[in-house]
């Protein structure tokens, strides 16, 4: 059924309601051809030797030789430089390992129990079941992480409780989901993968790029180490989310309508101001390099990159105030830079992230 409520003399299209696939369809008469990212009619099989969509496979193969475990991060330094870190650079610490926590728990479940049932193309969900998998794993890290600074566990899972700046940026992320969960229309499918692309490709980086300015001062290297196999791991679940999206363009252009390109704008804005204010909030200006206005603009840029790759104009228009953080995030035996998304030699596979 298709929703409409009228604005004056404008009719707003609020979309069609959505019912989850079937588990197993045998009447289905789909061909591959005629597969859909959402509101297709699939069997239920995975039939990988018939694909629609090349680009998911290439994704899901990337996403296998990917393949890491926290345990092999050493952490045993981190112990001590812990210790002998500043009240704010704890704080920092502490606070953006609480965010982290939060949105790969999210995720976890948002990404089996809200999304992927809409979704109608098995590579497609052979993809997010990988993802469910690796956010669970990026939760294990963060566990090793805890234990490896803190006698006192809960002091950080719990901090969510207490840090009402923390929790009102995770009840503004949760925000959308919780729209497709309790109203699952085409066009709030489509919105959440627009929060999404959000959540992978600018919530995380303001906290990332504090741990990284750590290691700079060759503090927590093993968190910095740890943090490098989870942003790697970011990187395809931004890339799923952007093809996704591009995809869906050319499947369904109706449902890009200037009042959802309006709303997505605005959820870009909202969470380039929610990041920025969190990025000034943790690091409350006592972390040398990391001034307010370069984390607001670290973000619009972010922001601006994201907008591109899904077709949508930039809204900053400004330059990347600290390259240098791009050098962090790659791996010592590779050459790899995540941010402008191009992967020439991974330690446990060889495909390039621009055939994508």
């Amino acid at each position: 059924m298709s929703i409409m409520f009228h604005n004056k003399s404008r009719k707003i299209y609020q979309g069609i309601k959505m019912i989850r696939k079937k588990i197993y369809n045998p009447d289905s008469k789909e061909k591959t051809s005629e597969r859909k990212i959402f509101g297709g009619d699939p069997t239920g099989i995975f039939e990988l030797n018939d694909i629609k969509y090349q680009w998911a496979y290439n994704l899901w193969e990337m996403m296998l030789n990917n393949t890491w475990f926290p345990k092999e991060v050493d952490m045993t330094r981190d112990v001590n430089d812990y210790k002998n870190l500043t009240d704010a650079e704890k704080s920092a610490y502490d606070k953006v390992l609480a965010q982290l926590i939060f949105m790969d728990s999210l995720q976890t479940n948002n990404i089996i129990d809200n999304l992927n049932p809409f979704i109608t193309s098995p590579e497609v969900n052979l993809i997010l079941v990988r993802q469910s998998f690796e956010e669970a794993l990026h939760s294990q890290s963060y566990a090793v992480m805890v234990d490896s600074i803190s006698t006192n566990s809960q002091e950080i899972y719990q901090l969510w409780r207490r840090d009402m700046m923390l929790k009102t940026k995770n009840d503004a992320i949760a925000k959308v989901y919780d729209e497709l969960s309790t109203n699952p229309t085409d066009t709030n499918i489509l919105k959440a993968m627009f929060a999404n692309q959000i959540l992978e490709g600018i919530y995380f980086y303001s906290g990332f790029a504090y741990l990284y300015t750590l290691a700079r001062s060759d503090k927590m290297l093993g968190t910095a180490q740890m943090i490098r196999f989870i942003q790697r791991d970011e990187v395809t679940h931004l890339l799923l989310f952007q093809n996704m999206i591009n995809t869906t363009k050319k499947e369904r252009p109706e449902l890009f309508t200037k009042e959802l390109i309006e709303d997505v704008y605005e959820m870009f804005r909202s969470a380039v101001k929610l990041e920025a204010e969190w990025g000034a909030y943790i690091t409350q200006g006592q972390i040398l390099g990391l001034t307010d206005k370069i984390i607001e603009q670290y973000i619009q840029y972010l922001a601006d990159k994201r907008l591109h790759a899904v077709g949508l104009e930039k809204l900053y228009n400004v330059e990347h105030p600290i390259k240098w953080v791009d050098n962090f995030s790659q791996f010592n035996d590779q050459k790899t830079n995540f941010f402008e998304g191009n992967v020439t030699n991974y330690s446990k596979g060889s495909l390039d992230l621009d055939d994508f």
